[in-house]
């Protein structure tokens, strides 16, 4: 009989698993990797649901079996083997993902051969994506090429009996990578323990660059957070901290259940947890309730705690803010630190910490990128296509036969690299997944610098282009999410995509499906005076809604800039963002009166937004398909600017929830869904839902594809395929 399982199979201890089960049983044969799935060959078809079975209760805790499929098939074996892997590498490929160290592999590191070495893991754990250059998954295609097996390793490696059977990259101290000490100027630091002098130094206050699995950070203990925001030009910006362990996480926070058992998942992602006030809580996070928090993933990491004085460190990625992290050591020294612990195993992805955020029992990822990629969402449509994305916090995509597969995060479009790292990251999914591409899908903004990609992808495969409008594609991939195919209403709520009128759009009610949607309404049109320039300066917004009231403002320009704002208002693109009337709500409210990144404003509205309650005099109305917005402002000021910030949030939502619920109930449906980058406010969802909830509707959000716009090409890819005509899959 031959078997054949697809999954997560490969790079998880998978063929081990198989080869013992079989010898269990007395089988001969053999098993092979065959690019996106395992192939086993057994000389017995009346055991095979016996060997199906005792597999499945026998899996690694890494594998999951997706599909199984048999047929007759003649064996000519004396025993059973693990075969060399099979020729085609691709064709959907179930690709491993990178995975905490096991806790067998912390008791190796506590005593035995490989006591001290940070590069110990085994078929449960350890890096994957991170070093891989090709499927099917074998050392081969791996960063540890370069580092033969030493007779030791290999005996492990040829055990059924150990662990490390078969495992790719399996190595210790004699045969395996190795970490250094640089100093600042890049010079090795003569040390017989780099990761216990680099903790020495950490806390003597000295800030360093330590290189782990898919990138490097940038690391200090809490005390140096003051230097740390001189030294990286990030005066208020979030900065995620690693702590020791759980215990020592709630020290600082206050996860829930579920943004505990997200902390102590193999995947180790940052989450965004309510912080307790501490001494240098104001610090970490200023100005907003959360502090992003996560735990050692890494044998350095383990070992750096072990050795650290300090039980929590800054750890943010080692870049310039926007561009890609670095992987290379002179790129790494370029940043000025004070000194490095750098490894010699080359990484081949690049792959960022993930970031994510609990509402309830829904994850919202920020960022999704380190352990929760590769992965893949299933979608009923055939055929190829390669999605690019839009501008900021960029993720490419990739469609083909019926899935698709999202590359890790990338960052920020305009930014130095990111452009390059974008490309390289969807040509190596291309590669791993053996798509085709007949169509090529884009943001339909023109100046977005990531077209010039999807033009050259289409010239190389002959494919078509297809420009998305970008709140479209927020709410197809809430489709992507949720299951949901044939049609939904959804509120896409985010700062500025561009739209069909030319305007920048920020706020829609969408009837959306795949290929087309309809709008229903928007937020008041409102200039950006003088474009970009109003986003970064958040007085602007503020002013322009002074100036649709014909009010006076308060907003410190002088007369002589007041004339010519007012003049160049006249002359601006127009928005209907979201996301811009709450950074001029922010304001307003004196919670953030000067934007330095990205979504600040917006941020530090949110601690109010918690603790609101509905006062009156906040109610608003639609005019001519426009919620209008403007006049909420003049209410400002009278009450707590906690209650004026709920209120004047409520009255737009309910009017948005209305407006969505008349088109679900009209086409006989009981939800509505929500989208883009302002659902990750939680109070904002919340609030959503209580009003859908009033109207008998349910609250479709986001739990797998990101809600911002790293979830545009997942969106994009979809539409490209819908639009394409491509056959529905049943």
């Amino acid at each position: 009989m031959r078997i054949v399982f697809r999954g997560t199979v490969q790079g998880v201890g998978f063929r081990p698993a198989v080869y013992r089960t079989a010898v269990s049983l007395g089988l001969h044969g053999s098993v092979r990797n065959d690019g996106s799935r395992v192939t086993v060959d057994i000389d017995r078809d009346d055991l095979t649901e016996k060997f199906i079975s005792e597999l499945k209760a026998s899996l690694p805790p890494l594998a999951r079996i997706d599909s199984v499929e048999t047929e007759r098939f003649a064996v000519e074996a004396g025993s059973f083997s693990i075969a060399a892997s099979g020729e085609d590498g691709r064709n959907g490929a179930s690709i491993p993902t990178d995975t905490a160290i096991c806790p067998k592999c912390l008791e190796d590191m506590r005593s035995g051969r490989r006591k001290g070495y940070a590069f110990t893991f085994c078929t449960d754990c350890g890096p994957r994506f991170t070093t891989l250059t090709a499927m099917p998954y074998d050392r081969a295609h791996t960063s540890m090429s370069a580092f033969p097996m030493c007779p030791e390793c290999a005996k492990e490696y040829s055990d059924p009996s150990d662990r490390r059977f078969h495992h790719q990259t399996i190595c210790c101290p004699r045969c395996g990578p190795q970490y250094r000490l640089a100093g600042a100027d890049g010079s090795e630091i003569a040390s017989d323990d780099p990761i216990r002098d680099f903790a020495a130094r950490l806390d003597g206050g000295a800030i360093g660059v330590a290189e782990s699995w898919g990138g490097m950070h940038i690391c200090c203990t809490l005390a140096q957070l003051e230097k740390l925001r001189s030294w990286y030009r990030r005066p208020q910006k979030p900065f995620a901290i690693m702590v020791r362990d759980i215990e020592t996480a709630e020290r600082y926070c206050s996860p829930t259940d579920a943004e505990r058992e997200q902390l102590l998942s193999p995947h180790r992602p940052i989450v965004l947890v309510k912080k307790k006030e501490t001494e240098f809580s104001g610090l970490i996070s200023p100005g907003i309730d959360t502090t992003g928090v996560f735990l050692p993933y890494t044998g350095m990491q383990h070992l750096l705690f072990d050795s650290l004085g300090a039980d929590a460190l800054v750890m943010t990625s080692a870049n310039p803010p926007g561009e890609p992290m670095a992987t290379d050591p002179e790129d790494a020294f370029r940043l000025g630190a004070d000194c490095y612990l750098l490894h010699n195993q080359a990484i081949v992805n690049r792959a960022d910490d993930t970031v994510l955020r609990m509402c309830g029992d829904s994850v919202f990822y920020i960022r999704k990128s380190r352990g929760a990629i590769p992965s893949f969402y299933e979608i009923p449509l055939e055929g190829g296509a390669a999605a690019v994305g839009a501008q900021e916090n960029l993720a490419g995509a990739v469609a083909w036969k019926g899935r698709i597969y999202p590359t890790q995060y990338i960052g920020n479009g305009e930014k130095f690299g990111v452009e390059d790292y974008l490309e390289e990251a969807v040509r190596r999914q291309l590669e791993f997944t053996g798509c085709e591409p007949s169509v090529i899908a884009e943001d339909m903004h023109p100046a977005y610098a990531n077209r010039a990609f999807a033009a050259r992808l289409a010239e190389e495969w002959g494919a078509e282009v297809t420009d998305v409008q970008h709140h479209h594609a927020h709410a197809v991939s809430l489709m992507a999410d949720s299951g949901i195919w044939d049609h939904l209403t959804v509120l896409a709520l985010d700062g500025t995509g561009h739209g069909d009128d030319g305007a920048a759009w920020g706020r829609r009610g969408h009837v959306v499906h795949p290929g087309s949607y309809e709008r229903l309404a928007h937020l008041q049109y409102l200039p950006l005076i003088g474009g970009q320039k109003a986003v970064e300066d958040i007085r602007r917004l503020r002013l322009a809604a002074d100036l649709a009231n014909g009010a006076e403002t308060d907003t410190g320009f002088s007369d002589a800039e007041l004339s010519v704002l007012s003049k160049l208002a006249g002359r601006s693109v127009r928005s209907s963002s979201f996301g811009r009337f709450l950074d001029a709500l922010a304001y307003s409210l004196e919670v953030c009166r000067a934007r330095t990144y990205d979504g600040e404003p917006a941020m530090k509205l949110e601690h109010l937004l918690a603790r609101g309650h509905l006062i009156d005099g906040f109610g608003t109305e639609t005019v001519r398909g426009e919620i209008q917005t403007a006049p909420l402002f003049l209410r400002l000021g009278k009450a707590d600017p906690a209650d004026e910030a709920y209120s004047a949030v409520h009255g737009v939502l309910a009017e948005m929830v209305s407006a969505a619920s008349m088109n679900a109930e009209a086409e006989g449906e009981d939800r509505i869904g929500i989208t883009g980058g302002v659902s990750y406010d939680v109070p904002i969802v919340k609030m959503a839902e209580e009003l859908a909830e009033e109207r008998g509707m349910r609250l479709i959000v986001h739990s797998r594809v990101p809600n911002g716009d790293g979830g545009i090409s997942t969106g994009q890819a979809v539409c490209a395929l819908a639009r394409a005509g491509e056959r529905r899959l049943d």
